[in-house]
């Protein structure tokens, strides 16, 4: 970040806060940060404080009066002819600066109406004049983050060329639980270095333009309120498959059960729970990705009925001995990749994942065959440092025509043959 100029746009909601420590951050790293706050950041943190950290004068309005005007010019600039000279081309004096303009938060309003290309405020009026890469991180509470006029907002951004770093779920300052907290501040600060890369690079990446949708980590089927059935599946394989794909230029979408693992830069994240919910989320956005691959661990059961209470231990006197037994009923859950395979279009690249407990090759080419895939990624999860929470993996790369087996390796190096095998199968679809 050394020598770089970062407008850092700051929009009103209770994690405005957290952009403090990301100006500060910026500026320890040799950035040159201007901040650019809308009248509603201003509610929640006083412009001084980023004044404090960054050493340089913060922006909140397109018309900065006659006292404000000295401060508010951009460094090196030369003196205004009059101070409406200023104040109409504020604007352009920060868009031509900036080497990447990053807004985080970003709330609703103004993710809006930087959708629908108004400029009534100095930050969304810069963004238009900006030639520099715009990073869009959300925040804000999970109801509204998930309405369908918020999400086709932020579709319409990706659309625009806007790099919308999504957001992390958890607990928020209004007490509700989902997606829409603030990324943390080394995953913004990671985002800016590949958005300031050379655009006419980004564009000659291999998937640059291609949607790609990838399932990861286990799912969790309830028995009762407390306990659950599931996998040891960590997520470490998908995740490093998302990763490796937004790398090489895709729009990624990962589908993630539940894991400890934080979201790749630039990679769009839904949580789910659930088998069904997997499904449901996949089976709805499949049609409109050009790459589908599913290494997620889905349960292949569930309960038939779920206890609506603790399920208690049952002492049964016999011989003397008290004997505890529990019987489930289990049904089977959707079958995910099968669903996505059969209702495949002619241009998709499909990719399942198959972990055995031992070498059951004809079993994996029987996945790939009924569930029609271009690929079938094997392993034995019973072989040393390979399959579940591990960091490295031993596959076997299955297609109609042949086998590869893969040594030993790291799951990100994986993640990097895996592309290298699809972007080989990919011409032509």
């Amino acid at each position: 970040m050394q020598g770089k100029t970062i407008v850092l746009g700051v929009s009103g909601g209770i994690a405005a806060y957290k952009a403090c420590e990301l100006a500060s951050r910026l500026t320890q790293s040799g950035a040159r940060v201007h901040v650019v706050m809308t009248q509603a950041a201003t509610r929640f943190i006083a412009p001084l404080t980023f004044e404090a950290l960054t050493h340089q004068p913060v922006h909140t309005s397109l018309w900065p009066d006659a006292g404000e005007q000295a401060a508010s010019a951009p460094p090196n600039s030369q003196p205004p002819t009059s101070n409406l000279q200023y104040a109409a081309m504020a604007h352009i004096a920060l868009a031509d600066s900036a080497d990447a303009v990053l807004i985080a938060p970003a709330s609703a309003d103004v993710i809006a109406r930087l959708a629908h290309g108004l400029a009534d405020d100095l930050l969304t009026t810069l963004v238009l004049a900006t030639r520099a890469p715009v990073l869009v991180a959300p925040a804000m509470n999970p109801t509204m983050l998930a309405h369908s006029a918020t999400q086709k907002n932020l579709a319409t951004l990706r659309e625009l060329g806007y790099i919308v770093i999504e957001p992390e779920s958890g607990r928020m300052a209004c007490e509700h639980v989902g997606s829409g907290r603030l990324p943390e501040t080394d995953v913004l600060i990671q985002a800016l270095p590949d958005a300031m890369a050379d655009v006419g690079a980004r564009h000659a990446l291999p998937l640059h333009g291609k949607m790609v949708l990838v399932t990861a980590g286990p799912t969790r089927e309830a028995l009762d309120p407390v306990r659950f059935l599931s996998n040891r599946s960590s997520g470490k394989m998908g995740y490093a498959i998302a990763a490796e794909a937004t790398r090489r230029g895709a729009r990624v979408l990962l589908v993630s059960g539940p894991t400890r693992l934080q979201t790749p830069p630039g990679v769009a994240r839904h949580d789910v729970l659930t088998t069904q919910q997997m499904f449901d989320v996949v089976t709805q956005h499949a049609p409109e990705c050009d790459i589908v691959i599913a290494a997620a661990a889905p349960a292949d059961y569930r309960l038939a009925n779920v206890a609506e209470r603790k399920i208690k231990k049952t002492k049964i006197e016999k011989s003397g001995a008290a004997e505890a037994m529990l019987r489930l009923e289990l049904v089977p859950t959707p079958d995910i990749i099968a669903q996505v395979g059969h209702g495949r279009k002619p241009h998709q690249i499909v990719v399942g994942f198959a972990a055995e407990t031992g070498n059951e090759l004809d079993e994996a080419r029987r996945k790939l065959r009924d569930k029609n895939l271009d690929a079938l990624v094997f392993n034995d999860v019973t072989q040393p440092d390979a399959g579940f929470d591990t960091d490295t993996n031993r596959v076997v790369w299955i297609t109609r025509d042949s086998d590869e087996a893969w040594p030993l390796l790291s799951k990100d190096e994986v993640a990097a043959r895996l592309w290298n095998a699809i972007e080989s199968i990919a011409p032509g679809r």
